[in-house]
């Protein structure tokens, strides 16, 4: 195998597959990234859980395949000084990289040991943007589980009807719900996918309108945008019933500024850490509302103006979980609904429904 590629081409390619390369597996194969230089040159991380392949422009001079170790590639071809890299792999097989007037040998491995990725059949697909599909997942995965004890809250539910897309993440304490319409010709589907494959789909997903579609079998989903493929494995089980989950009429309902309420919750926060854990206390009253915080270091207050709330209403929050939501709220303006103190609280948009986020209260304590 040889062949010639611009460094910066071959360097972003071995950066986006180095997010599906096992860092520490035992299995030195799959640490590696397999390049394999035929019709054009492919390279390939697989971690038996996320699979990515990204094609590259290249001048092929010899045809074949090999995996070399990813973080060392990825460290040569990112010091390199020159703009075009050579890579030759002989029969041991033998690694020659050349760059200007630099030269590296290494040993590589043989590309027979290194695992298939599972097919998916490219039938019917749902269609996106790069940027859509981006958002759904940035505005979602914040409330994926990392509990393994409920194995499916570890990923996020994409569930079809027609041509309308919900993509649902819950944790036990919050849940954000994503709506989005879709082109697709796939009546319905409903499939769980991992939250970690999530996490590494968006870092490498380009913010563009340039298309993006998924195609999924019983086992797998495959992700394809520009000149990537993502293949994940689908988690098995049910899902929570999202929709019995959401309060369907909350009596109290104020359309508040995003930005005001995020900084306000952030000063008071300051005196929080993981140490020093306590709610942020919230008061609405009147055409107030006062948040407050009281921890071993100190106590912090803070004050916004709001509309009219027409009950007086004292709930507490985990400040994380509360900021989570509000950051992933797409708009400035949003309507923040409540029942009582003891009840969840929905975030919604002003307009439509594109997204709902439930956050469940924190039980306040006399003093806290």
């Amino acid at each position: 195998m040889k062949f010639t590629c611009a460094k910066t081409i071959l360097s972003e390619a071995i950066s986006v597959c180095s997010h599906a390369v096992s860092s520490k597996s035992g299995d030195s194969v799959i640490e590696g990234i397999l390049i394999r230089c035929g019709e054009d040159v492919r390279l390939t991380g697989y971690n038996y859980k996320i699979g990515i392949t990204k094609s590259i422009d290249a001048n092929i001079a010899r045809r074949g395949q090999a995996v070399i170790n990813a973080r060392v590639l990825g460290d040569i071809v990112r010091k390199l000084a020159g703009e075009t890299v050579t890579i030759d792999v002989d029969e041991r097989p033998a690694v020659t990289i050349t760059c200007g007037a630099a030269k590296f040998n290494i040993m590589a491995m043989n590309a027979a040991d290194y695992p298939s990725l599972p097919e998916v059949e490219k039938y019917c697909g749902i269609n996106f943007t790069n940027a859509s599909l981006k958002s759904i997942i940035n505005q979602t995965i914040f409330a994926v589980s990392d509990n393994e004890n409920k194995p499916t809250h570890t990923g996020a539910l994409f569930e079809l009807q027609e041509n309308q897309l919900t993509v649902v993440g819950v944790d036990g304490y919050r849940m954000a719900v994503r709506n989005e319409s879709v082109i697709t010709t796939l009546p319905e589907a409903r499939f769980i996918v991992p939250g970690d494959a999530l996490k590494e789909l968006s870092r490498i997903l380009p913010d563009n309108d340039e298309p993006c579609c998924v195609f999924t079998t019983k086992k797998f989903a495959l992700f394809e945008f520009d000149t990537v493929t993502v293949v994940s494995r689908l988690l098995e089980g049910e899902f929570i019933n999202y929709k019995a989950a959401i309060p369907a009429n909350q009596p109290i309902a104020l359309r508040l500024d995003k930005s005001e309420l995020i900084h306000a919750v952030e000063r008071v926060s300051i005196i929080i850490s993981e140490r020093l854990k306590t709610p942020v206390r919230c008061l609405f009253e009147g055409t107030s509302l006062k948040l407050t915080c009281i921890t071993s270091m100190g106590r912090s207050y803070d004050e916004l103006t709001i509309p009219q709330c027409s009950e007086t209403v004292e709930i507490g929050f985990n400040n994380a979980y509360l900021l989570d939501a509000l950051k992933a709220c797409p708009e400035e303006e949003i309507i923040f609904e409540m029942k009582s103190g003891l009840s969840p609280c929905t975030i919604r948009p002003v307009e439509g429904n594109s997204f709902v986020y439930l956050i469940l209260p924190v039980r306040l304590k006399a003093g806290e």
